[in-house]
């Protein structure tokens, strides 16, 4: 876990109300909302998202807050390099080791994951049929966070490329 990670995983108030009522020795769902004051859906959802980035454990069904996780984040200091496409935060977050793992709602966003799988998979002039686009493709969107017709469409609604007559190019 990085100390983004931890800070994403903990930037919502339910969630730190939750992390902390865990680290004070709540050790199941229904014990975390009752003393958190929390739905239960809120905080079943809130445990999974904590869980995912490593922040909770829960060996025996009982939770903990996964103490060997946070020294790891706390040593974890290194600055991001902005040289390195993945110190792109939106990138970090929307793809999981080159795969796509959803697309952004907020245009700007997407526009940043967009542009860097157009840069990754045309070249600028080189024209290609559909089905090399798709395939070109296929590899960002295996981990289902989107589907390829999906992806090439936002691509040319973005004007990343362009098509005519069932060829495309990279504008």
């Amino acid at each position: 876990m990085t100390a983004d990670a931890l800070a994403g995983a903990l930037a919502d108030d339910g969630r730190r109300r939750i992390f902390a009522v865990i680290v004070l020795g709540s050790a199941s769902a229904t014990q975390v909302a009752e003393r958190a004051g929390l739905p239960a859906r809120t905080v079943l959802t809130g445990i999974r998202r904590l869980t995912d980035a490593g922040l909770v454990t829960g060996p025996d069904g009982a939770l903990v807050a996964d103490e060997v996780s946070l020294r790891s984040a706390a040593r974890d200091r290194r600055p991001a390099d902005d040289a390195e496409p993945d110190a792109d935060p939106v990138l970090r977050t929307f793809l999981r080791d080159g795969v796509l793992v959803g697309l952004p709602a907020q245009l700007s966003r997407r526009r940043v994951l967009l542009t860097h799988i157009a840069d990754r998979s045309f070249e600028p002039g080189t024209r290609y049929p559909e089905r090399a686009v798709d395939e070109a493709l296929k590899p960002w969107c295996a981990g289902g966070g989107s589907d390829h017709a999906t992806l090439r469409r936002h691509l040319i609604d973005e004007r990343l490329l362009t098509r005519e007559h069932g060829i495309y190019q990279r504008a």
